[in-house]
């Protein structure tokens, strides 16, 4: 059980004209304070990796989330993936440029799915994180546009074969059902994608409880397990899930 590579615990920040909030559902966000300082505290509890989200809509706040990027590359030294807004290639320039070490796609690649090809291209896939957000109706996972306001005609696990075929190296799956409620991650679906796929799959979207975390590697058999509020409102802290999962069996960089 404990074989293999280590399994990640990655917070996810996601930052609105500078500041990190947080919402369920993707709505009603509140404050949860300064990305930097945040995702600072974390590298140093003992997370493997952070996620920052621009969930900006103006080009002024795009600048903002720019700079965040680079002050986050400047105080933190664990790997940090950043995404929102990201939607030609002169944008991950810009953000790899900034200090990101990978960018996540979304949107722009299930409206121009050759984005990810030319990402994995000139940057290289490992770079290349395509996040999906999907949601459980009428007996089928259906992937969203547009931070989950917009069906597509896309279907979750025809998508993310896809993507690994395009070139991305990693795909962030969110369960828009499970978001934000705390009730666990949707181990089915992760299940079915860890075995479909050859690049790792990230588990986003449900973790109340230390226990969901272990569902998602074990039931799920998730690579990484990403998290927000429980981590922000200290509801979880990263060292005692990470001693909790190892007593598990689960293996984990302490």
């Amino acid at each position: 059980m404990a074989g293999g590579l280590a399994k990640r615990i990655i917070p996810c920040l996601d930052v609105k004209d500078g500041q990190t909030v947080k919402g369920t559902n993707f709505v009603n966000l509140r404050s949860a304070g300064d990305p930097v300082d945040l995702g600072k505290a974390y590298s140093e509890a003992g997370a493997d990796e952070l996620v920052y989200l621009d969930i900006t809509a103006s080009s002024e706040g795009r600048k903002t989330f720019t700079d965040v990027v680079t002050r986050v590359a400047k105080e933190i030294n664990i790997p940090f993936t950043v995404g929102g807004g990201i939607h030609d290639i002169e944008d991950v320039e810009r953000l790899l440029g900034a200090g990101a070490d990978k960018i996540s796609v979304n949107s722009a690649a299930l409206r121009r799915p050759g984005l990810i090809d030319d990402i994995a291209r000139r940057f290289g896939s490992q770079v290349c994180v395509c996040a999906i957000d999907a949601k459980y109706e009428d007996g089928r996972w259906v992937c969203y546009l547009n931070g989950g306001r917009v069906p597509t005609n896309r279907n979750l696990f025809d998508w993310a074969k896809e993507a690994e075929e395009r070139g991305a190296g990693e795909i962030l799956f969110t369960s828009m059902n499970h978001d934000g409620v705390k009730t666990g991650y949707a181990n089915d679906a992760l299940a079915r994608l860890a075995d479909m796929l050859g690049i790792p799959v990230i588990a986003s979207g449900g973790a109340g409880k230390m226990e969901h975390f272990r569902d998602a590697f074990i039931a799920g058999k998730a690579d990484a397990a990403l998290a927000a509020s429980v981590f922000h409102f200290g509801e979880i802290s990263i060292r005692e899930l990470k001693e909790y999962l190892r007593g598990e069996g689960i293996n984990v960089r302490l």
